[in-house]
């Protein structure tokens, strides 16, 4: 009886250590296939211009995610946090390596990053 009670504790706390799914269904394909608004996740997550309401959902876990590897990601995350990252390097790197001075100044962490999304 004692484990059918604990069981809803444990499922609520597995689902407390991943970030918010409210935005898993980002399209990241039209975000990174179109410059400017690749340029405007950056910005944004660069301090440069405002956020939008997407755009704040992702920045306010940027921090916690380069420090701890992306652990609470969830695979979707992953998998745009990845293609973010790919095109950005391609096509806005300047961006990119503000970014990464911005939430890894000691650049401790974005390769334990690319490893935990790699295969995402």
């Amino acid at each position: 009886m004692k484990c059918i009670l604990l069981l809803p504790i444990l499922m609520a706390l597995v689902a407390a250590e991943t970030y918010s799914t409210e935005n898993d269904d980002l399209d990241i394909e039209a975000v990174v296939g179109d410059l400017n608004i690749l340029k405007s996740f950056l910005d944004c997550f660069n301090d440069k211009k405002p956020c939008d309401d997407v755009q704040a959902d992702f920045k306010k876990d940027l921090p916690e995610a380069f420090q701890n590897a992306c652990h609470k990601c969830t695979a979707a995350q992953k998998h745009i946090f990845k293609r973010f990252l790919e095109e950005s390097e391609k096509k806005v790197v300047d961006d990119l390596n503000a970014l990464k001075k911005k939430y890894d100044p000691e650049s401790k962490h974005y390769a334990a990053l690319l490893a935990a999304i790699s295969k995402s």
